[in-house]
């Protein structure tokens, strides 16, 4: 199961609004080659990473990342994104991201849970961006 929500990513090159997957299933957060080269430069992976499509049998695989912020309910948050060719979806944030950042995905509601208690020590809530 997938939840998908509104985020804004921003990299050193610019920021876009989008959908993403939040997708507890997925090991790294990943993002197509297309948007990762719009906001951000690429760094070159030490060796590539095959990963699994959801597809049986598909295989895929990474050769580079990009390290970006990306905004959800106001809040700033910061990853490594892999950038891999085929993705079903522009962005998908996968278990590595929800873990660091402690964000829980709520299936019944279909939302992303942030918790301000857990996270107020290394994040702050940016005002502006909730207008």
């Amino acid at each position: 199961m997938v939840i998908r929500k509104k985020i804004t990513l921003i990299g050193s090159k610019g920021k876009m609004d989008l959908d993403a997957i939040f997708d507890s299933g997925s090991t790294y957060s990943c993002i197509h080659p297309d948007i990762a080269k719009e906001i951000e430069i690429m760094i070159p992976l030490p060796e590539p990473k095959k990963f699994m499509m959801a597809k049986e049998g598909e295989v895929t695989e990474a050769r580079s990342r990009i390290i970006i912020d990306f905004v959800l309910k106001g809040y700033t948050f910061s990853d490594e994104f892999m950038v891999v060719d085929g993705l079903s979806h522009s962005v998908i944030i996968g278990a590595k991201t929800l873990q660091a950042w402690r964000l829980k995905l709520d299936f019944e509601n279909d939302d992303v849970i942030i918790n301000p208690e857990v996270t107020k020590l290394w994040m702050l809530k940016n005002e502006a961006r909730e207008s």
